[in-house]
C-alpha cells in the first residue's frame, strides 16, 4: 500500500501541502474527505480536468470520500487566476447549461455509481447563496489587501496601472470558504489554483482549527513555450468530444507532450510510458507512432475501443490519404446564396460571425478542397459540396 501510495503520488501531483510525508501517512487511513472544484465556464471539461480526475479515481480506490464540487456560484464572479484583466459574469442560465454535463464527463473517470464509496456531486451556491452580509464581513477580515495583491496577475496589473475590481478579491474567500463548508481534508486543484487552495487552508485553521491538505497538480503545457496546451480553440480538446475529433487533435499536439499526455491522461502503466519516453529519445521510435498510440489510449478512455479503433482508421484515411470522411453531417443550405462568414456560423462551425472571420483570414475554410480566402465572399450553393474548417471539421453542404 506504500508503494502504490508512493507511485499516485509522483505521478500525478506538484506539490503537496504541508508536505508529501505527512500527507502520504494520512492517505493510508481510510475516511479523508477530498475534493476538487471546477467552475462551469464552459460546456465541455477538457483534457487538463483528466489529471486530477485520475488522482481523484485513485484516492477512491483507496476508500477516500470523493466530492466534485461544481462553482455555480463562483462562475458568476469569475476566477481572476491568470486573468489580465476582470472575467465577464455568466449569467444563471449560461451556468447552469454549461454544467448539466459535467458528471457524465466526469463520470468517465470518477465512479459516482459506487454502492459501496460513490463519488459526490456538489454545487458552492447552496451555501454561499445563503451567507449573509455579516458572515462576507467576518471572512474577509481574515486577509489583508497586501496578501491578496501578492497574487502575481494583480501585481501586474498594478504595474501597468490597470483596475483591480473588489469581487475580484472576494473569489479566493469564496473559494476557501467551500473547504469549511465541506469540512474537508484535502483540496486538489491545478499548480495555477495554488493562491486559492491555501485561502482555503487558512481559513480552515480559522473556522475550524483543522489543518487542510493542498495538493497542485501539473496543468499540461508546452514544454518549449509554456504555454498552457488546453487554453485554445484549436487544441482545446473536451472529454465529450467526438472520437474522430479527440482522436485527431490528439495527433495535433506538439511532439513534445507526448510523455507529459501519457504520463497524466491516461491509465498506462508508468514502466511502459518510461520505455515509450526512452525509445523516443534515442529516436527508435517515430514521434507519430507514440502520437498513434497516446490518441488510441485517450478515445479508449472516453468512448471504447471499437470507436478507438473505428477513429484511427478514418483519421489516417482523411489525413495520411487524403481522402474525405466516410460519414459527414448533410446540412441543407437556404438560401443558397449566402456570405462565407455567415455560412460557418449556419453550420455551426463557428461560434460566431468574428470567428468565422478569423477562421477564414486563416486559411482554415475550404470547399471541396478549394480554400476560401475572403469572409465577404456570396458562395452560390447549388450542387452538393463539402465544407471544411480547421483539420477535423467537415460538413456536407446540398442545397
Amino acid at each position: 500500500m506504500k508503494e502504490k501510495t508512493e507511485e499516485i503520488l509522483n505521478r500525478w501531483t506538484d506539490k503537496i501541502y504541508p508536505s508529501k510525508e505527512v500527507f502520504g501517512r494520512a492517505l493510508l487511513k481510510k475516511g479523508l474527505k477530498i475534493y476538487m472544484g471546477v467552475d462551469p465556464t464552459n460546456p465541455h471539461l477538457h483534457l487538463g480536468h483528466s489529471t486530477n480526475f485520475f488522482l481523484l479515481r485513485e484516492f477512491q480506490k483507496l476508500g477516500h470520500k470523493i466530492i466534485f464540487l461544481i462553482g455555480d456560484f463562483t462562475a458568476q464572479i469569475g476566477d481572476p487566476t491568470g486573468r489580465a484583466a476582470a472575467r465577464k459574469p455568466l449569467t444563471k442560465k449560461e451556468i447552469s447549461n454549461n454544467c448539466k454535463n459535467y458528471q457524465k464527463q466526469a463520470g468517465e473517470i470518477l465512479d459516482f455509481k459506487s454502492k459501496k464509496n460513490p463519488a459526490e456531486l456538489a454545487f458552492n451556491s447552496q451555501w454561499l447563496n445563503k451567507l449573509k452580509l455579516g458572515d462576507l464581513t467576518k471572512l474577509a477580515a481574515n486577509f489583508t489587501q497586501g496578501q491578496m495583491i501578492k497574487r502575481n496577475m494583480f501585481r501586474e496589473r498594478l504595474k501597468r496601472k490597470e483596475e483591480i475590481f473588489l469581487h475580484e478579491f472576494l473569489y479566493p474567500l469564496f473559494q476557501g470558504y467551500d473547504s469549511v463548508v465541506l469540512d474537508a481534508d484535502c483540496e486538489v486543484g491545478g499548480t495555477d489554483q495554488t493562491f486559492n487552495m491555501l485561502i482555503g487552508r487558512d481559513l480552515m485553521k480559522i473556522y475550524k482549527n483543522k489543518e487542510k491538505f493542498v495538493i497542485t497538480t501539473p496543468l499540461l503545457v508546452n514544454p518549449k513555450t509554456g504555454k498552457k496546451l488546453m487554453s485554445k480553440t484549436e487544441s482545446f480538446i473536451g472529454l465529450d468530444s467526438p472520437p474522430d475529433e479527440m482522436y485527431g487533435k490528439v495527433m495535433a499536439l506538439p511532439d513534445e507532450v507526448i510523455f507529459d499526455c501519457f504520463k497524466l491522461c491516461t491509465d498506462v502503466p508508468l514502466k511502459e510510458i518510461q520505455n515509450i519516453k526512452n525509445t523516443l529519445e534515442q529516436k527508435i521510435t517515430n514521434p507519430r507512432d507514440s502520437k498513434s498510440r497516446l490518441a488510441r489510449e485517450i478515445v479508449e478512455l472516453y468512448h471504447g475501443k471499437d470507436k478507438a479503433r473505428i477513429a484511427e482508421a478514418e483519421f489516417i484515411k482523411v489525413f495520411r490519404e487524403k481522402e474525405t470522411p466516410t460519414q459527414i453531417k448533410t446540412i441543407k443550405i437556404t438560401p443558397r446564396s449566402i456570405m462565407a462568414k455567415e455560412l460557418l456560423v449556419k453550420c455551426d462551425l463557428a461560434k460566431s460571425l468574428s470567428e468565422a472571420q478569423r477562421l477564414i483570414e486563416q486559411g482554415a475554410v475550404s470547399l471541396d478542397n478549394q480554400v476560401l480566402k475572403d469572409w465577404r465572399q456570396i458562395l452560390q450553393i447549388k450542387k452538393p459540396i463539402v465544407l471544411k474548417a480547421g483539420k477535423y471539421r467537415f460538413v456536407k453542404l446540398i442545397p
